[in-house]
């Protein structure tokens, strides 16, 4: 399967990016996890059956929650990890 890692930058943080992140993945049919970083980034890996299910989402990405402001997203392919269940929220690394 797709996978990809996305590195979102802007007023990403405190303002729900997070939990947004887990509704809209999980809608979307997505697995993965989303985290903060400690330099006020939110990372996301993002797995679907489908590319074209990532591109989706990585668009949706740009806008985030309504409180949000996102400037940047770098993203690209990444190894699909083994035993992802799900979408979830991950603690700050």
């Amino acid at each position: 399967m797709p996978a990809r890692r996305l590195v979102i930058e802007g007023r990403v943080q405190r303002v729900g990016y997070r939990d947004w992140a887990v509704r809209t993945a999980k809608s979307a049919g997505l697995s993965g996890w989303v985290r903060n970083l400690n330099d006020g980034r939110v990372e996301i890996l993002a797995i679907a059956p489908e590319e074209s299910m990532i591109d989706a989402f990585v668009e949706q990405c740009h806008e985030g929650p309504a409180s949000a402001t996102v400037t940047r997203i770098d993203n690209g392919p990444t190894v699909e990890p083994k035993n992802v269940k799900g979408f979830t929220k991950r603690f700050t690394a």
